[in-house]
């Protein structure tokens, strides 16, 4: 199997107030969308795919577990400044925000959550790694 991840697909309570926070609010442009879906390109070959909890379940075959997934989403930027910049447009959103911070690992990173809880990190990410998220040339 090639080393790589085609979709992220989160479900969702109201795929309409996802798509008020996503789309409408932070300004993402959907390539696919239906009642049960939403779908988000987000990188090169990469969909954020938001179906209903209903949608979910009927495609995988069973109830998503109950409450938040463990785990994080990241958005990577180049500079401190931008960071800041996208945690107040989440928190202009009604999105609960973390204030960045900077990070013992030499970045500089803070949370939001989206309408469903699903915790975004929004980070800048020094080295090789933050080269590599950016598309950027060291």
């Amino acid at each position: 199997m090639e080393q790589r991840v085609s979709f992220i697909t989160l479900a969702v309570a109201d795929v309409a107030r996802s798509r008020a926070f996503y789309v409408d609010g932070l300004g993402w442009q959907p390539i696919f969308e239906a009642d049960e879906v939403l779908m988000l390109p987000v990188a090169d070959r990469l969909i954020l795919s938001l179906w209903s909890v209903a949608g979910f379940t009927a495609e995988i075959g069973e109830p998503p577990a109950p409450g938040v997934a463990p785990l994080t989403l990241a958005h990577n930027l180049a500079s401190e400044a931008e960071v800041d910049a996208v945690l107040a447009e989440a928190a202009a959103l009604g999105a609960r925000v973390a204030p960045a911070v900077r990070r013992e690992w030499g970045g500089y990173s803070g949370y939001f959550a989206d309408p469903d809880g699903f915790r975004w990190e929004i980070a800048m990410n020094p080295g090789d790694t933050g080269a590599f998220v950016l598309g950027t040339v060291r």
